[in-house]
């Protein structure tokens, strides 16, 4: 039987994790290659298992490759499109792991041939922490994992992806371009926005701030945990899902100018319906969610 050959450009969290969970359910049943910078994390994606063979060679990578499975940050997976494409082979399929979906499928879509498919992918998983020593063969497992529905990709093809893409034991499911930036930018986003706004607000603290330090527990941590992601991961979000980002922020604006007023006025009724409200809410998003996706 015929191994599938993968090859995986930037075996970091994500890319390693899609590495350890495929060894890990298929074994000899197929054969991964991975595109790393340096050395050193050569030789860290091969110490762990993540992949059968890394190089920074593009054609070594990608040159007979059935699915390629991009994920870099997300301004770089274009780019780098460019330059593996002279090597891919013809039936080739590429998905990535971008968190905005519009900007790259616009872009591919003006370069790529009629005989390499693109299907977008994005799961909705990851750490705190970065790089391929991070990575875990259950990172994706039972957590959302968004495909693009484009009725341009043949049906043969995104059956031979999915069929790969299973054994992460990840759980499925279709949105549009639109769709999926939108909601993106409400459940992901803006969140990690959020949390390091949270952290700037205690490092203007001014005079406080050494109090204030004294002060931080599990509140604090839980909330801004996400703030400790990687930077140039997040410039790179910002500025490809530009407007569903600044429309949920402009929209979190105005909800927090209306708990603004509520406060200064004193009306303890509307703070307490806003806590209510949102505790309700979140209550039953995460009942729903047990039995549907775990996105955290």
């Amino acid at each position: 039987m015929k191994r599938t050959k993968l090859a995986i450009i930037g075996v970091g969290l994500i890319g390693g994790s899609l590495g350890l969970a495929l060894k890990d359910a298929l074994g000899d049943a197929i054969y991964i290659t991975g595109l790393c910078r340096t050395e050193a994390s050569m030789r860290a994606a091969m110490a762990c298992g993540a992949v059968d063979v890394a190089s920074s060679d593009l054609e070594a990578v990608v040159g007979d490759a059935d699915i390629v499975y991009l994920s870099p940050p997300v301004l770089q997976i274009v780019p780098m499109v460019e330059r593996i494409l002279p090597y891919l082979k013809a039936g080739a399929i590429l998905t990535d792991a971008g968190s905005t979906k519009g900007y790259i499928y616009e872009a591919l879509h003006r370069i790529l041939p009629p005989y390499v498919y693109y299907v977008p992918g994005h799961p909705m998983t990851g750490r705190e922490k970065s790089g391929v020593e991070a990575a875990t063969k259950d990172l994706f497992a039972g957590k959302a994992y968004v495909i693009i529905d484009d009725e341009t990709v043949p049906q043969e093809v995104k059956e031979r992806l999915m069929a790969l893409l299973r054994h992460t034991r990840a759980n499925f499911t279709t949105l549009d371009l639109a769709q999926h930036d939108r909601c993106a930018a409400v459940i992901s986003h803006v969140p990690h926005l959020a949390a390091a706004a949270l952290v700037t607000l205690l490092n203007r603290s001014g005079d406080d701030l050494d109090s204030c330090l004294k002060l931080i527990g599990g509140g604090f941590k839980d909330t801004t945990r996400i703030a400790s992601s990687n930077a140039d991961m997040w410039a790179d979000i910002c500025m490809t899902n530009g407007v569903p980002i600044a429309d949920s922020l402009r929209e979190l604006q105005a909800i927090l100018g209306e708990v603004i007023t509520a406060v200064e006025r004193g009306d303890r009724q509307a703070v307490h319906d806003y806590f209510a409200a949102s505790k309700e809410r979140r209550d039953g998003i995460l009942h729903d969610a047990e039995q549907k996706f775990d996105t955290n």
